[in-house]
């Protein structure tokens, strides 16, 4: 039995069209009790992208991604233990960081931020990507 759980399977082929890419990738792999989930951006599932232009609306879908991600793989936001944030101009931290901060209020993980100079899309003014664990003998709650 593979202790692996590939989670939302896609093909970069059809997920970037504009570009000449053929990746076999996932959103989330759940790899034993730990949760790796892929930088999430302002596009929801179905390919559209909320807040062009609105760094605090693509953080907020992004974060909405992540909470989506972790629930699927088992998990939860309050079992992050790392996030990794990416913002294209640094004054868009503030309100990047004020929507983390609300997702993950008293969650307290370790944070890394960077500033860089572009992501994968022109589009896209922020990423995030987490890291959560599933403490032995959580269960979710009913309901999700």
């Amino acid at each position: 039995m593979s202790t692996h759980t590939r989670i939302r399977k896609f093909n970069t082929k059809e997920t970037y069209p504009n570009q000449s890419l053929d990746n076999d990738l996932c959103q989330a792999v759940r790899a034993g009790n730990t949760v790796y989930v892929r930088g999430q951006i302002g596009t929801d599932f179905d390919g559209n992208l909320v807040g062009l232009g609105d760094p605090a609306a693509q953080a907020e879908q992004a974060m909405k991604n992540v909470k989506q991600l972790l629930e699927e793989a088992g998990s939860d936001l309050s079992h992050i233990v790392k996030t990794t944030t990416y913002i294209i101009d640094p004054r868009y931290r503030e309100p990047v960081y004020q929507v983390v901060g609300k997702w993950l209020k008293g969650v307290f993980p370790i944070s890394t931020g960077l500033v860089i100079s572009g992501l994968g899309q022109p589009q896209w003014l922020m990423e995030i990507d987490v890291i959560a664990v599933i403490p032995d003998g959580w269960q979710p709650p009913a309901g999700g």
